[in-house]
Order: structure tokens, then sequence, then C-alpha cells
């Protein structure tokens, strides 16, 4: 009964931490590393307590003591003798191939079988052998991936269901028993809880965080049911006892999630300094107008997210183009995005979160912990000189904006990119996409939006010869001239050539875009409700175009093109196979030639209009585009339009003055 109070449930507890986004915090690091020798010691305990309670065959004391040198015995022989063998098994067969999966499921039988015959149960040999897996490399994740779902998805809704079948609630009859059920869970909660908190405590861990972590040591899971069924098993609990104690579980369970979001929240802690706005022009401004030494807060932070290994040469290039030499020295964050399903193995969680240098991180092995994510990036900013800091994200789809957000808000990051939910013919599902919006719409700087057509591919940016053809399109506004200052850093790369084409009116045309909420938002484009002034607006583009010209004038092309047609001229330049990478903005204060586009039906709206015509895959378009979003609280809400045409730019003025109700 004191192996079943005391037990902390390791898996449960690495579940709970990543939905609540605690697991790479420090509670969590502690939470996990403190379950983990809990989880280790729950074993030891188990075997010993099954050891001494032999049952009526077991007469005498010596056969208990024979029972646990054996068992000893048994584990240091799994651990100097069959370890190697699998640690050489997994070298020879990283992949773990069918053969490698029987031998491994073979090997559990056996260990079972023989703890049993030994006295000892035979799901502490299954433990054991499992203790002699090696889990650096790729060969205990494969064996994960290979026999998870049979285990998670059959074995254990069995074993939950026996055990369920096993519990007879209406054994718990009479005032006695009801309060001898309060009696063990209050002992059970007030024992963990206060005992970890007292510990926490004395090692300088704040009161807040030391309760938090109290309740999150009083998880309980499947090794506490496994302890009760063997209790039972040998007759040293009774169907009462058994039913108040399974009870007792499922509620310190239960209660574990609202408690912990009660007494702590990671958004209580005090916010960390840097300003609440960052854009690549305002870092431009410091960079330019500060004399000083580059020091930490003059770099340029940028978070690039990846969802897997075929994210990464595209982003590699893409980061090696915006380096620059003569600004502000480049900090890259990489942060792997994994979505939390009802799949996801504790133990894989753990793995991301330990990749961060959170619990079990070994300096010595860190190469071999790291995924083919974080060795490719890490090889790239040893060779570009590069800060490169690799994270993970493991969260629902739902609020894994959450996670890129708070991210980009603590590491100060100028821009945020993003890889488009689909790549090439492959589509990594409609929850990936809703992720992009909303970090879109929320995110605390800019935002760039990365859809890759081949930019990731055998030609890599080199050091003198070009490598990479990039074309810049000025339409005019905020989100254009964010990115035509990021064409003025991929200007600065000497294996990359530049050319901004600045699209005027044919004519003069007034068009006036009226909110029109009754839109369907998926399938319209969005534009900002803010009252701005086209005049203004119009010399600050200008101002941004003649800087860029007068600092890569020779290096950086230039074409001012009078277009007739928006959508023509666009796709022109994406067929054209002159250009690798084609950088827009996404237009949400449009210039008149962009809001000509306001009805089109989008498929891709938060690309908004020239972006989504580019990225469609109806029309042809080779090149690879990057969606440039401004931050600026100003044009934070958007709403879809309707479009109304007039000729004369006397309208056009007008209803810039802020006196109605129209956007343009």
């Amino acid at each position: 009964m004191g192996v079943a109070l005391s037990i902390t449930a390791f898996p449960v507890l690495a579940r709970i931490l990543a939905e609540l986004k605690l697991l790479t915090t420090p509670v969590g690091e502690i939470a996990m590393a403190a379950a983990a020798f809990n989880d280790i010691a729950a074993w030891v305990l188990l075997a010993l307590a099954v050891a001494l309670s032999g049952g009526s065959h077991h007469k005498s004391p010596l056969i208990s003591i024979w029972v646990l040198l054996s068992g000893f015995a048994y584990v240091a022989f799994v651990m100097t003798v069959i370890r190697p063998i699998m640690s050489r098994i997994s070298r020879r067969s990283p992949g773990g191939g069918e053969a490698v999966v029987c031998l491994t499921l073979g090997g559990v039988l056996v260990s079972g079988f023989v703890t049993d015959a030994i006295g000892i149960h035979s799901i502490f040999g299954a433990f054991v052998f499992g203790l002699a897996i090696p889990k650096e490399g790729e060969f205990a994740g494969r064996l994960i991936e290979r026999i998870e779902d049979f285990v998670s998805g059959l074995l254990l809704p069995l074993y939950f269901a026996s055990s369920g079948l096993k519990t007879n609630v209406t054994k718990i009859n009479g005032a006695q028993a009801w309060g001898l059920l309060g009696l063990v869970v209050f002992t059970a909660c007030a024992g963990k809880i206060l005992g970890t908190f007292a510990v926490a405590v004395a090692c300088r861990m704040p009161k807040r965080e030391a309760l938090t972590l109290g309740v999150l040591m009083n998880t309980k899971g499947l090794v506490e049911l496994i302890v009760l069924n063997i209790g039972k098993e040998r007759k040293v609990l009774n169907d009462e006892i058994f039913a108040i104690l399974v009870l007792m579980a499922l509620f310190t369970t239960f209660i574990t999630t609202p408690t912990v979001m009660a007494i702590y929240s990671p958004a209580r802690r005090a916010a960390r300094g840097g300003p609440s706005r960052r854009k690549l022009q305002l870092q431009h401004q410091n960079s330019a107008d500060s004399a000083q030494p580059t020091t930490d807060t003059d770099e340029l932070h940028v978070l690039a997210c990846v969802h897997g290994p075929h994210d990464v040469p595209s982003m590699i290039n893409l980061i090696e183009t915006v380096r620059g030499t003569g600004r502000a020295a480049l900090k890259l964050y990489i942060l792997r995005l994994i979505e939390l399903t009802e799949r996801s193995s504790s133990i894989v969680m753990a793995q991301r979160a330990r990749k961060n240098g959170l619990p079990f991180r070994n300096p010595l092995k860190k190469a071999a912990h790291n995924d083919d994510v974080s060795v490719a990036f890490e090889a790239y900013g040893q060779l570009g000189r590069v800060k490169v800091r690799p994270m993970t994200a493991v969260s629902a789809l739902h609020t894994m904006h959450e996670d890129v957000c708070a991210v980009a808000e603590g590491k100060r990051a100028a821009l945020v990119v993003l890889p488009f939910h689909r790549h090439g013919t492959d589509h990594v599902g409609p929850g990936w996409r809703a992720v992009n919006q909303r970090v879109i719409r929320e995110a605390p700087c800019s935002v760039a939006v990365l859809v890759d057509r081949g930019f990731g591919g055998a030609r890599q940016v080199g050091p003198a010869e070009v490598a990479h053809g990039v074309c810049v399109m000025f339409f005019g506004g905020p989100d254009d001239r964010e990115a035509l200052e990021l064409g003025g850093r991929m200007a600065e790369h000497p294996g990359v050539r530049v050319a901004l084409v600045r699209f005027v009116e044919a004519k003069s045309m007034a068009v006036t875009l009226r909110p029109s909420p009754e839109k369907c938002t998926e399938q319209s484009y969005s534009f900002s409700t803010a009252v701005m002034d086209r005049d203004k607006e119009k010399a600050l583009d200008d101002v941004a175009v003649e800087a860029f010209r007068n600092q890569w004038g020779e290096k950086a092309g230039y074409d001012e093109r009078a277009a007739s047609n928006v959508v023509e001229a666009v796709l022109a330049i994406g067929r054209s196979k002159d250009y690798e990478l084609v950088v827009v903005g996404k237009g949400r204060f449009p210039s008149s030639m962009v809001a000509e586009l306001a009805d089109r039906t989008a498929e891709h709206a938060e690309l908004g209009p020239v972006g989504d015509i580019l990225a469609s895959s109806a029309h042809g378009a080779v090149s690879s585009i990057l969606v440039v979003q401004q931050h600026d609280v100003v044009h934070a809400h958007e709403t879809p339009v309707s479009k109304v045409i007039g000729e004369g730019s006397d309208s056009l003025s007008k209803v810039n003055s802020g006196d109605t109700g129209d956007i343009v």
C-alpha cells in the first residue's frame, strides 16, 4: 500500500505537462526528472514487496532473501550481458527491421518468464529488459513507432478494462468505508504534496512552483494499477481496499490538471524585457542609428519554424540569404513543431524536451540525442558563423501558435519564418494551415511564410558565386516596405542577386474597399480596417525605394512597371525561371492595384492577394514565394471587404480621410 501511495506516473505526468505547456519550464524539468527516478524506485519497491509477500508456499524468510538476491543477479546479468548485445543490434540495424522487433518482443517475454520463475512478477522482467534497450540513436524511437499502437491501442485498454472489472465499488459500504476512502485520499495527497513542497522550499524553490511540483508529483497511473492488481492477486488487498485505492488513484489524477492551472501559470511570471513591437525596419533603424559595437541587443533575432527534415534545406538557404554581412549579426532560433496527438509516447515527448537542455541532458552525448533537424542547423551555424539555438514545441495544433508566439516574445525575435502547409505535392494537413493563420494574426513581430518550390535544391548559396536570384515585388504599403527591408539584407550576400520590381498604376483608378463581415474569411482576402493617410504612405514608399536604390543600386537591379493587369504581370515573374525566390508583402493596407484583387476567390487567403496568386498550384508559378507581414498594432484588426471602383484620384483621397467606413 505504501508503494501505491508513493508512485508518480511518469507517462501520465509527461502528457499533463505537455498539454499544460509546462514541459519546457523549470517546474516541468524538475517534475520529469523526479518522476523518472520515482518510477525506477517504484519498480524496485514492487520487486521487494512481491518477494516479501510470497504467499503460503513461502514459509521461510530465507526464501524471500533468495528471491531478492536472484532478482538482483538477474538485473546485473541483463545490464552486463544483454545490454551490450542490444547496443550492437541497434548499431547494425538502426531502423529496427521486422526481425529486430520480433527479437525484442521475444526478449520481453523471456525476461518476464525468468522473473516470474524467480518469484518476482513478470512485469518486472519486462521493465528490466526495457532498461537494456539503448536510448541513443534511432533504434528506440523506431521500436516505439512499431509497437506503440499495438500496446496502447489493444493491450493497455484490455488491462484497464480488466482492472475496472475487478473494482467492485459496492464493497465500499457504510460510513466507515467512505470515511476510510476520504482518509486514504487525504493521506495520499497530503503526504506527497506536503513532502515535495517542503523539500522544494528547502532547495530555495519559489513557494508557488514548489506547491505546483507537489501536485504534479501526486499523479497516478499505470504502475499504480499494476501494484494494486498484484496486491489483489497475492491476497494482500481485499476487494474493499482495492476499490478504495483505485478510486484514490482516479481522484488524484483527475484533480492534477485543474489544480495546477489554478495555482500556477507561466503567464503570471514577470514578463521579460523587450519591446512588444518588433519588425525589421525598426531593427535596421536602431542598428543604423547606433555607433556602438554590436551587442546581443543589436543582433537580428529570427525564429524559424520547421515541421520536419523536408523543411530544412529551404529554410537553411533562406536564412543564409538574409544573414547579411554589414548590419547586425544574425541569431537564429529553430523551433521544431511537433503535434501532440493521442499516440504521442511520453518517452518521445521527454526526448523532444531534453533536446532543449532539459532533464537527463548529457553534454558528452549531445550529438547522439539530436535529431536530423537539429544536427543540420547546428552544422550550418558552425559553417556560417551564425548563432543557432534548436528548440522543440510539443503541443496540440489548436494551441501550437501560443508556443510560437511565446518563443518569439521571449527571444525578442524580429521575424518569424513559417513553412507553408503545402510542400510540393505533399499536404501536411489543414490543421497546420490554421496554425499559420493564428501565428500571422497574433505574432508579436513580423511574420514571413515560405512557400517552397525547390528553394532548398541542389544549388546552395556560396560565399562568392551567384547561386540564387531573388525578386522583390513592391506595390506599396507597410508590408511591402518590410519585404523590401528583407530584400536589402539579401542584397548584402555576395551569392544572391536581388532585383526590385516596383509596380505603378497604368491609369489612375480609385478603388474603395468596404467591410463585408458576412463574407467567408477562408475564401476572401482580409484587409486592415485602420484609416491611414494615402499621401503619407506614398511618401514612405518613395523614401524606402530610394534608400534601397541608393544603397544597392550597383548590386541590385531595379525595374519599374506599369501594370494594367496585375495578375498577369505577377504570374509572368513567377513563371519565369529567372528567380528562385519571389518576396512579396501580404498587402493588408493595399495599393489601388492590389485592392482591385479584393473580390477574387482566395485559395490561401492568409497569404494576401499577390501571395495567393503566386502560391496557387493552378497558375503554374515555379518560383518559391516568401510572403512578409510587418508587425504593427495599427493593422492588427482585419476584415473581409467588398470592392467599389470609381474613376479619378479625388474619390480615393476622399475615402482615406476617415469620414466614411471605407478602408481604401
